[in-house]
């Protein structure tokens, strides 16, 4: 068998992305490794929401040329492909930068993988496809792999077609599509049959999902017809939190407590430059109603400080939105200007210095909520989904409803279960808990 590395860069469509670049592979004799130095191949899954990330990717590529350099010293070959976003968006400026790159495959390509390798082992040369096809992706890869775990995240949007001025997806991903709803209930049986007990909705703008009657609540209902035992969906926009969406948090036990509802800013003035469709008054009204249907639901949220123009008061109404709602757990950024979009030439930018100051005031209240959150599940009891081994012997770690990582010393015999935890200790970023015996139930 030839060995296979895959760096995953970016969001959980990446994850995916990842996953089935890997299925698609197999046929041709490649199996995973998680060692990029003896890898036959090395594909890098890139994403291009944040210049660090983009700037990530070429310094690998430079520590994978060393590599391959060796390899090849030793008579190895090994094929370097950029897949993702980046790929999407810089194609000949990878090739141009790094002509140690074999492939470069943008996201809406990355199926014809297999030809493009096979390709490259017959006859060599260096190959590129960023092209936007006519016919979905989805409709030439195989069934979806789980590879023995119990939880598996199922693509059923893909693209944007909001066009927020800081967002690169709608040129790297292209318009918004929905898979049709039979197309991703047959994965998801597929998925039930390897054992697989979560299930995870991912989208660019995933609760746009339009593929078949009822839109993503309808779709929801009918995975929870199929027997899926716990679900949840991200990345979710709040201008397409519809009714029934809504009714779905209250109306079905298998959709997890928990939602990633990003609102970026707390000023109106920064979320009307942004063209984010929604306004703060809009975002307070779908939380409440979730919370409403839903008591015990976990928020998380995505934060950008220093969007071109934000002056303190932006700033100050942003602090105040997140001590109002309290977020289980967030994500914070400066802002990074991507080329292209309309934010990167707006005339006022926001000085660094400031940008980083603003980061650091928001975080701190962001991870006070976080720690107040895991506090307050100190001795509830929660079915946690140990889907991993732990770094010291025999300890397992899962995920609880609300996403947070629980730690089970002495765990490893309820791996790839579900198991009601009493959680005794709660950390900053995780929680520590003691199984309720005899209470686990097998994924399969």
């Amino acid at each position: 068998m030839k060995k296979l590395h895959i760096k995953t860069f970016g969001c959980q469509m990446n994850v995916y992305d990842s996953a089935r670049m890997a299925d698609l592979l197999a046929p041709l004799g490649y199996e995973p490794t998680e060692d990029p130095a003896n890898a036959d191949m090395v594909i890098l899954n890139t994403c291009h929401i944040r210049e660090k990330a983009a700037e990530k990717v070429y310094s690998d590529l430079g520590r994978l040329r060393l590599d391959k350099e060796t390899r090849a010293k030793r008579g190895h070959r090994t094929v370097i492909a950029v897949a993702g976003c980046v790929a999407q968006a810089e194609g000949e400026e990878i090739l141009r930068r790094a002509p140690h790159v074999d492939l470069v495959v943008g996201p809406q390509t990355y199926h014809r993988l297999p030809e493009m390798v096979a390709r490259a082992e017959r006859a060599g040369g260096r190959q590129l496809d960023t092209d936007f096809p006519a016919d979905p992706k989805f409709d030439h890869l195989p069934k979806p792999g789980a590879a023995g775990q119990p939880s598996a995240f199922l693509s059923v949007q893909e693209g944007c077609d909001k066009f927020c001025t800081f967002c690169v997806v709608p040129y790297t991903r292209g318009a918004e599509y929905s898979r049709p709803q039979p197309d991703i209930l047959a994965d998801a049986r597929e998925l039930l049959t390897q054992g697989v007990c979560e299930i995870t909705l991912v989208g660019q703008n995933v609760n746009a999902y339009h593929g078949g009657k009822g839109g993503l609540g309808g779709l929801l209902r009918a995975l929870a017809d199929l027997g899926v035992p716990r679900l949840r969906y991200t990345t979710s926009h709040p201008a397409d939190m519809d009714d029934d969406l809504i009714a779905a948090h209250g109306d079905l036990d298998q959709l997890m407590p928990f939602l990633h509802l990003p609102v970026q800013s707390g000023s109106d003035g920064v979320l009307k430059a942004m063209n984010r469709n929604h306004d703060v008054a809009d975002y307070y009204r779908v939380v409440d109603r979730l919370r409403k249907v839903r008591p015990d639901l976990a928020l998380s949220s995505d934060f950008i400080v220093g969007f071109p123009g934000e002056t303190d008061a932006d700033f100050q109404a942003t602090l105040d939105l997140v001590k109002d709602i309290g977020f289980a757990q967030a994500y914070s950024f400066k802002y990074s200007p991507r080329p292209g979009t309309p934010a990167a030439s707006m005339e006022i930018q926001v000085p660094e210095e400031l940008k980083s100051a603003r980061l650091s005031s928001l975080q701190t209240q962001l991870n006070n909520d976080q720690e107040t959150f895991n506090r307050a599940c100190l001795d509830r009891v929660m079915p946690v989904l140990l889907d991993r081994p732990g770094r010291h012997p025999g300890q397992a770690v899962g995920r609880s409803p609300y996403m947070q990582a629980v730690h089970v010393e002495d765990g490893e015999k309820w791996l790839n279960q579900v198991v009601d935890l009493q959680i005794t200790a709660a950390h900053p970023n995780s929680l520590s808990g003691v199984p309720l015996s005899p209470n686990a139930k097998a994924c399969a």
